[in-house]
């Protein structure tokens, strides 16, 4: 069973999130612990990330949401940990209003390839990526995209519940990876 580490985003993806309701459904998901989740700094959630993968015991699946997205962008560019890939949703536009303000350690993204297979998942209408950022960084961190269409945040605010569908995504990104942890 491969290994899965939940990256959420600002506020830690309450009970009601998909994230939340994955792990508890799968013991081979860990959720990366930083001091705080509402007052994010980034060498804090980066060394949790850090240290999660570094327990994994088999090159694990990053699977993030929101500025956990932005986390992983920016630490696998420091880090020389295994991953087998990243399932990265909802990745938020760092020019959105009042990010600066939330989380203005993140702002700093890398525009180049990540070092692991990545997908990418976007929402039409999502109000932290109005103008494309996540389609752009696809290009970008050469990952795979897939727009979901009016989904919001793809958040537990969306009314998505388990969010089978993304489960199904994850499903199908990992059975691709398979040939590559062989």
């Amino acid at each position: 069973m491969t290994d899965m580490i939940v990256v959420p985003g600002l506020g830690g993806s309450g009970l009601d999130h998909w994230q939340s309701r994955w792990e508890k459904n799968h013991p081979n998901m860990a959720r990366i612990q930083p001091r705080s989740w509402d007052a994010p700094d980034l060498e804090d959630w980066v060394i949790a990330l850090e240290l999660a993968v570094s327990k994994a015991d088999t090159p694990p699946i990053l699977v993030a949401h929101s500025l956990g997205c932005l986390l992983v962008a920016i630490w696998q560019k420091t880090s020389a940990l295994p991953v087998l890939g990243a399932f990265l949703v909802a990745v938020p536009d760092p020019q959105t209003q009042g990010f600066d303000l939330l989380a203005p350690s993140f702002a700093n993204v890398p525009c180049d390839r990540l070092r692991f297979p990545s997908l990418i998942i976007s929402s039409t209408s999502d109000p932290y990526d109005q103008r494309g950022y996540a389609f752009n960084k696809a290009q970008q961190w050469d990952s795979e995209y897939l727009s979901v269409g009016d989904c919001g945040h793809i958040n537990d605010e969306s009314g998505l519940g388990e969010w089978e569908t993304g489960h199904q995504f994850l499903s199908s990104f990992v059975e691709k990876l398979k040939p590559i942890a062989a």
